[in-house]
């Protein structure tokens, strides 16, 4: 029994190792893939040309209608960004699945007034995840050359998932401040990047697709009066 009970401790000691090995690797895999297309807001203005949108991922907002630290530093940076010719067309991609719950909307009128014209501004209101995210940006809005805009602890995981998606695709992060929570961000954000490795490789479909609003158009095609169509 002994023998037994050490033969067993042994496999499951080399099958922790293994994991450990494959996550922390897989981790490694995607920062290093990403990293080059990091850019600077400054770098983005001057080099970049013919970018289809701006894409801000979404986050939490509060009750009372105003987003979340992180999100107002990404949403800053994007009117920036777009402000200083990178692209005309914000795509605002959050989550809107419940009607009491709803990221793009506060995202969309935060750019507002900040002057950016109403019909630059794209809402994905099924942007659930990173992933259906950028997928939806190729399939639905019809992107093909974009500037992703998030924290860069984010970064990494959006770029990985656009290039395995067949986007052009380039990262400009917002990290204005320190916040709170980043340690349980950034342990979480490396399982994040494992399964979105697996669902790239598989091409994965969203939750919701629809009919093509290419970004070329009308943002307020995208209007809440209209989200249902997508």
């Amino acid at each position: 029994m002994i023998k037994t009970f050490k033969k067993i401790l042994c496999i499951i000691c080399c099958l922790v190792i293994v994991a450990v090995v494959i996550v922390f690797g897989t981790n490694i895999y995607v920062k290093r893939t990403a990293s080059s297309r990091l850019i600077s807001e400054e770098d983005a203005i001057s080099r970049l040309k013919d970018v289809d949108c701006i894409i801000v991922l979404g986050c939490l907002v509060h009750s009372d209608g105003t987003p979340s630290p992180m999100l107002k530093d990404r949403l800053t940076r994007a009117v920036a960004l777009q402000k200083g010719g990178v692209s005309q067309k914000l795509l605002m991609s959050g989550d809107h699945g419940k009607t009491d719950y709803d990221e793009v909307s506060i995202m969309k009128r935060y750019a507002m007034d900040e002057g950016i014209a109403s019909s630059d501004i794209f809402m994905d209101h099924a942007g659930f995840s990173t992933y259906e995210t950028i997928y939806r940006a190729k399939e639905v809005f019809k992107a093909k050359k974009v500037v992703i805009v998030s924290q860069e602890y984010h970064l990494y995981r959006a770029l990985y998932v656009a290039e395995k998606l067949g986007l052009e695709a380039y990262g400009v992060a917002a990290d204005y401040r320190t916040y709170s929570g980043q340690t349980y961000r950034d342990v979480r954000e490396i399982a994040a990047r494992c399964k979105d490795v697996l669902t790239t490789a598989f091409h994965t479909k969203p939750t919701y697709l629809g009919d093509p609003i290419p970004v070329s158009g009308d943002g307020d095609l995208t209007n809440d009066e209209n989200w249902n169509n997508f």
